[in-house]
């Protein structure tokens, strides 16, 4: 269907302004374009400007098929990342999330313009965006979708736990695994984000279905949970769209913008190289990376380690620089290499040198690394990271535990890191992990070729709105 003009349906994406959020709805807009569907970006001119120079894996000349709208959010503060608060959420990201509510205004005029050029109008919301949309029940001619931006299994496991055991709607069926010790919320969110995401929840309800940057290769029981939960919850059909990853697997990056770390991997065998990344909003303390460096040094493993400290406020590196032990990177040159700036994280997890990822299991980074057929070293911070981290490492068999959650006040030492990483890269159990990374990432891909099962998913789904 690419390339086929469908040019009086329009798609509005409205993304919440977090690096992770911004990124899957960026990647969504792609595909959705690739059928000749417009689509309007629609958040304010500083989160807008990050999603486009952090884009990759494809030719961001294709940015040009997707409108932006740059939006300005009124004045607000933000305190420096602090990594030694008792949780580790990203507070300091707190007045954002706040201020990106009066995004609602703004966005309300841009569907009422396109409403009045366009057959219809298509939004796609990010769950923690509801309240900026809710103003389009009042468009005849608009629907939308609600983008989650976790995991089924995730989401599965949050709703099914709120029902109290007298009230499940239905028995699951024992051939789901569902892990028995499932981290707690304590300590994955403040009070104010958790606030946040209750008061976004009054505004859910309205979508005519669910968008998933997920595929059924890997969670399609959980995905079912999730269709036969909502069929129970309401009288209306809501229909769920699993056409993920967003992201492409086949990398198309110009070679004349590579990054110098991929320069380095070139030099490295396959398999090598564990990559070390904690994403956009995890700053770590100064003693924890002390021991993540000396943990990553005594593994004797080859090592790519993107170190920074988390976004300011304004959704943009501060530029601070965590200091490494004295003499570090010169004892570990040839082996290991630490990047201080934004690291090409697809790039990188699709370069054939890379074996593993430590990571803090943000959703994204997840799905990203299934679809790379990567295994990862779990080390969640907050969020659902622990819950993904549970669903990589007990459900899918894909990873090792670096930190169990409920151990998250404690500092990891460096025998732990050292041992996470020798168990990842080099044991028996290791090599099984691996191999099962590797075939899942395969069916992953699969479901995204022509004929696969999240490929006939976006199909069906640019056939429902443009109907």
């Amino acid at each position: 269907m690419e390339g086929q003009n469908n040019s009086n349906v329009a798609v509005v994406m409205v993304p919440f302004p977090a690096q992770g959020h911004l990124n899957q709805l960026l990647h969504l807009s792609r595909l959705i374009t690739s059928y000749g569907i417009p689509v309007h970006y629609a958040g304010s001119a500083t989160h807008n400007h990050q999603a486009k120079v952090r884009v990759q894996g494809w030719d961001t000349n294709s940015l040009t098929k997707i409108t932006f709208h740059d939006f300005q959010l009124p004045p607000y503060s933000s305190p420096p990342p602090n990594p030694n608060l008792s949780v580790s959420f990203p507070v300091h990201l707190q007045p954002l999330f706040d201020i990106s509510t009066h995004l609602q205004k703004p966005v309300s005029e841009l569907l009422e313009q396109l409403s009045a050029k366009c057959r219809r109008i298509i939004v796609v919301h990010d769950s923690l965006m509801a309240s900026v949309v809710q103003d389009i029940k009042f468009i005849p001619n608009a629907e939308s979708f609600r983008f989650v931006p976790i995991s089924a299994f995730t989401q599965f496991i949050g709703f099914w736990q709120r029902i109290p055991e007298t009230d499940k709607p239905f028995q699951i069926d024992p051939c789901v695994v569902i892990p028995r010790c499932i981290p707690s919320r304590d300590g994955t969110f403040t009070p104010e984000i958790a606030s946040f995401i209750i008061d976004q929840k009054k505004f859910w309800g309205f979508e005519s279905g669910r968008i998933y940057n997920t595929s059924r290769a890997i969670e399609g029981r959980y995905v079912e949970l999730l269709e036969k939960l909502s069929g129970n919850e309401t009288e209306t059909e809501t229909t769920h769209f699993v056409v993920g990853p967003f992201h492409p697997v086949e990398i198309t990056a110009s070679r004349e913008r590579r990054h110098r770390c991929l320069e380095w991997l070139d030099e490295h065998e396959n398999g090598s190289v564990i990559y070390v990344s904690f994403g956009s909003m995890t700053s770590l303390t100064a003693e924890q990376n002390r021991e993540l460096a000396t943990g990553l040094e005594r593994s004797g493993h080859k090592f790519l380690w993107v170190l920074r400290n988390a976004d300011k406020g304004d959704g943009f590196y501060n530029g601070e620089i965590p200091e490494l032990p004295e003499g570090y990177e010169e004892r570990v040159k040839g082996r290991g290499m630490v990047v201080r700036e934004w690291g090409p994280q697809l790039d990188i997890l699709a370069h054939q040198s890379v074996g593993g990822f430590m990571s803090h299991c943000g959703w994204n980074s997840c799905i990203e690394s299934i679809s790379m057929g990567v295994p990862i070293a779990a080390w969640p911070m907050h969020s659902d990271q622990p819950r993904n981290a549970v669903f990589i490492t007990e459900v899918l068999g894909i990873g090792v535990t670096v930190k169990d959650w409920e151990d998250r006040g404690k500092l990891v030492s460096s025998a732990t890191i050292e041992s996470a990483v020798q168990k990842l890269m080099t044991s028996e159990e290791g090599k099984e992990m691996r191999k099962r990374a590797s075939e899942l990432g395969d069916a992953v891909r699969k479901s995204v070729s022509i004929g696969g099962a999240s490929s006939l998913e976006m199909d069906a789904f640019i056939a429902h709105i443009t109907r």
